[in-house]
């Protein structure tokens, strides 16, 4: 079992920046892959993020390349998502995930186990 909680959300401007934190608990965490991402209303869950076990290998959706970071610390069991340059298409819940195996770092499926999400919301 994994747990997972995030934190950080909040309304910003366009172009403005937030840092969201995803804390993990119940697994060693540096044996799972952690991965983010958004839903908007009446839209179906989007891949936003990915990050490897070890940290070394990133993953982004194009829509969010070159605005927004992922990383992680093994030693604090916690990933983060560095926004930058928001715009409100960017507006959504962001979900925290965590997958154990075989993780196709985009499919939702895949991941195992979920936060309850953090609202973030872009004013233009």
């Amino acid at each position: 079992q994994v747990q997972l909680v995030e934190s950080g959300g909040g309304l910003v401007q366009a172009g403005g920046s937030l840092r969201l934190s995803c804390a993990a608990s119940g697994r060693t965490f540096s044996s799972i892959v952690m991965g983010w991402f958004r839903q908007a209303p009446g839209k179906e869950r989007e891949f936003v993020a990915a990050i490897s076990r070890s940290g070394g290998n990133t993953y982004y959706a194009d829509s969010v390349k070159g605005r927004f970071t992922i990383s992680r610390d093994n030693a604090k069991n916690t990933v983060y998502l560095q926004m930058n340059s928001l715009i409100p298409e960017d507006t959504a819940g962001y979900y925290c995930a965590a997958g154990v195996s075989g993780v196709r770092v985009g499919v939702p499926a895949d991941y195992g186990y979920w936060g309850q999400g953090t609202q973030v919301t872009v004013s233009s």
